[in-house]
């Protein structure tokens, strides 16, 4: 399998937390990650959609994984966190349940996605990985992001 982001057949990937689930994103959109911090709510948006906050000067969107994969709600603790993602001239925070790791990937270890993995849809998923005794899923960002 070919794997945008890839370094020689490694993926750096950092490991999140939502219920009891572990996923991953690839560091190369990570921006920061941030403690939780007050959003303005914005009215007329998606339920996942949580509101904008001012990071840095920078106004940002921010989305519930939780709400946007259809897990139910949790209030956030002091291991929430906020991942602020870029991709395409896009910069969008997702709230997460917490931010576990960085590791590397062998290419190889990543499988091709099942019908249905945790109740998530698969389509905003891009593969699963088994490392040791761990297993989590990779997020497809292009399509988590996408209404």
């Amino acid at each position: 399998m070919s794997v945008e982001g890839a370094v020689g057949n490694e993926l750096k990937v950092i490991v999140f937390q939502l219920k009891d689930e572990e996923y991953a994103i690839e560091v190369d959109y990570i921006q920061s990650i941030e403690r939780m911090q007050p959003v303005t709510r914005i009215p007329r948006t998606f339920s996942f959609i949580t509101g904008v906050m001012n990071l840095r000067g920078v106004i940002t969107p921010i989305m519930d994984l939780r709400k946007r994969f259809g897990i139910e709600a949790k209030k956030s603790d002091d291991a929430t966190r906020i991942l602020v993602i870029s991709k395409d001239d896009i910069e969008i925070g997702f709230i997460v349940d917490g931010a576990n790791d960085v590791i590397d990937i062998p290419a190889e270890k990543i499988e091709p996605t099942p019908e249905v993995v945790g109740g998530v849809e698969a389509n905003y998923l891009r593969g699963v990985v088994k490392l040791d005794n761990r297993l989590f899923t990779l997020l497809n960002i292009d399509k988590v992001i996408a209404n």
